[in-house]
């Protein structure tokens, strides 16, 4: 609640505004009735769909992935963002651009597929990697440590 997302979302305008080439993904909060209700997958190409919502019960079934109140749609998640990355991963030399990744967080690190995906963005040639990770409490998530100690990564703290 800081503004990572907003600040993500000017810094992609400017960039596209530049003529650079750009792609990745963005997660939305939504609301209803002043409340928020859960979170939305936005991909700059203008795709969305349900990321998380508020569960309406307590009671979890085996194949739920929760953080908290809501619970995370996964197979919407990856439909989104999972052909997205690809396309930049596996794009030629000719089109490196760069890639928006909001945010490497809880919900999104259920989705191993994420997880290696977003791995060979990172070690992909030519590609940078505009991307937002949660600031660490509680347990450390593998991936976002691994990225925060990476030599090629810069850390910005925003507040």
């Amino acid at each position: 609640g800081v503004g990572k997302t907003t600040l993500i979302q000017k810094v992609t305008q400017a960039l596209k505004s530049s003529g650079i080439p750009i792609d990745g993904f963005y997660t939305e909060e939504v609301r209803e009735g002043g409340r928020r209700t859960g979170f939305d997958v936005v991909t700059l190409s203008g795709k969305r769909g349900p990321l998380s919502r508020v569960s309406s019960d307590s009671s979890t079934s085996r194949r739920e992935y929760r953080v908290g109140q809501y619970v995370v749609d996964l197979v919407s998640f990856e439909q989104l963002v999972l052909p997205m990355l690809r396309n930049v991963n596996h794009g030629s030399d000719a089109d490196k651009k760069i890639c928006v990744i909001d945010e490497i967080g809880k919900m999104e690190l259920f989705s191993q597929a994420f997880i290696q995906a977003v791995r060979q963005t990172l070690t992909g040639s030519g590609t940078v990697v505009l991307g937002t990770i949660p600031i660490p409490k509680g347990k450390p998530l593998d991936l976002v440590e691994e990225i925060r100690s990476r030599k090629d990564v810069k850390v910005f703290n925003v507040s």
